[in-house]
């Protein structure tokens, strides 16, 4: 490891992969704050205390529980959840170390505000992620019957402010807007037979109405064609090889397609020629070659933009969707969707809307660009504030996997420790977690440590294995309150 500059009261070294790494010639301790507790916060965290002897990190984050969407953003029978519980094993050995304090139950921009936080600490970190989901802004979004994709998923997976959604799953027919990944996370739950999903980590909740469902066919509709959709092959497969149902695609959405695809790259060119044999395939064998009964379908609907969700007769509820018939113009990457002029009507009692999440601006303090939804910022830091500075999808928006974010946040804590290391943050000692543990509870607010949170996984683990589970998600913040008090 080289030493490549030495300023003060530290020694700034590169390690292997090029980061910056701090010795501290002194005992200053510098204060972070990270607001967040999803992937972005852990590994900005993460990244922080490893290059950094001294650093203490505090983490806030909203709700009672960490993990952000890995907890509340992976489908209960997805692959991924093994994948999940590495991940979550990793930010848990972060969050025991004696530098690192989980502050849960703590709502920043409300119970405190950005520049207390900025006053308290030598530098705060936003990674609070995207909250939010982007509206269709069509007629008829605000019937019964529409939801987010977004808040389905939080729903099902346990997420304390979407318990109430109480979808109606009467009907026959639901319709998905997007083509995403999530779109087909979605699509596979409502049609998994509910008992293929007892043993995973699904709410009792959820699952009870699942039961009840009596949605036996799902359209996810794109406004453009095959070659535009945002979903992977491993969502494509899964949703082919769902037992009990078949897939409906119209072979002359692909007219012309066999030609084209040479020129794309490979993992296109893959996921399209699946989309293409599947097409083809003879009706009622793909995905249920071994159970030729299929009860349940799903199609992918494409060159259709919604115009409008139909009312029921009573003007309450959706009973379908309004489809602007598209088509292309022009190439690669610049292809856009045009409307045609003619239109169809597809009847559904359930509309989704999968096009896309959206972060919120979290405090007045700070600058927020409203049409990208993200904090104006160069590199992480956050344009004029110095000491402000972002990471994950606030950053950047709601795109990429995992690996995106924790290499964009390790990008961030590096900014961050450039500018300690040249002194560009307060050189003097911050009070830290001390000043704002004063200011929450002159407001009646109690954090959540990771060791209180350690005590709610116990008790969803112990809730889950009498039901065969591997947790059974606690989805009521009183309730958890309950089980942290004093005595219980």
């Amino acid at each position: 490891m080289e030493i490549w500059r030495s300023r003060g009261k530290f020694e700034a070294r590169r390690d292997k992969r090029g980061f910056c790494r701090l010795f501290s010639t002194q005992k200053l301790t510098p204060q972070i704050c990270v607001v967040g507790s999803g992937p972005a916060g852990f590994y900005t965290a993460q990244h922080l205390l490893k290059h950094h002897p001294q650093a203490h990190v505090d983490i806030y984050e909203k709700q009672l529980v960490p993990f952000g969407l890995v907890r509340f953003g992976v489908a209960p029978d997805h692959p991924e959840v093994k994948a999940r519980q590495n991940v979550i094993h990793t930010f848990t050995q972060t969050a025991r170390s004696d530098r690192c304090a989980f502050r849960g139950h703590v709502v920043v921009g409300r119970d405190v505000s950005v520049p207390e936080l900025r006053e308290a600490y030598h530098a705060v970190v936003l990674s609070y992620g995207a909250e939010d989901h982007q509206a269709l802004r069509i007629p008829g979004e605000e019937l019964s019957g529409v939801f987010s994709a977004r808040a389905f998923v939080g729903w099902y997976n346990g997420l304390p402010e979407n318990q109430e959604l109480a979808p109606d799953l009467s009907c026959d027919t639901a319709v998905i807007l997007g083509q995403g990944n999530v779109a087909l996370d979605v699509a596979r739950i409502l049609l998994t037979p509910p008992e293929h999903l007892e043993k995973t980590d699904i709410t009792e909740a959820a699952l009870g109405v699942l039961r009840q469902s009596q949605v036996k066919t799902v359209w996810i509709v794109g406004r453009r064609g095959p070659l535009q959709v945002a979903f992977t092959i491993k969502e494509l497969r899964e949703m082919i090889q769902l037992p009990g149902t078949r897939s409906v695609l119209d072979p002359a959405d692909f007219l012309g397609i066999q030609d084209r695809i040479k020129e794309v790259p490979r993992p296109r060119r893959r996921l399209t020629e699946l989309l293409l044999r599947t097409a083809t395939e003879k009706p009622g064998l793909v995905g249920a070659a071994c159970q030729p009964l299929t009860s349940r379908t799903w199609g992918l609907r494409f060159f259709r933009s919604p115009q409008q969700v139909l009312p029921s007769p009573d003007g309450q509820r959706a009973a379908g969707i309004r489809l602007a018939v598209t088509r292309l113009e022009g190439v690669g990457e610049a292809t856009q969707a045009v409307t045609t002029g003619d239109t169809e009507d597809l009847p559904c009692g359930l509309v989704l809307s999968s096009i896309g999440y959206k972060s919120r601006p979290i405090d007045p303090s700070v600058p927020f660009d409203p049409i990208l939804g993200v904090i104006p910022n160069v590199e992480g830091r956050v344009v004029d504030m110095p000491g402000l500075y972002c990471s994950g999808w606030v950053k950047r928006g709601p795109t990429g996997v995992i690996a995106t974010t924790m290499n964009d946040s390790f990008l961030t804590g590096q900014s961050l420790l450039q500018d300690l290391q040249a002194g560009r943050l307060p050189s003097g000692p911050r009070p830290g977690y001390a000043a704002i543990e004063a200011l929450l509870s002159s407001r009646g607010v109690r954090p959540v440590s990771f060791s209180d949170w350690e005590k709610l996984d116990a008790e969803e683990v112990s809730r889950g294995q009498g039901a065969g589970k591997p947790r059974e998600k606690l989805v009521d913040p009183q309730e958890m309150l309950r089980l942290l008090a004093p005595g219980t």
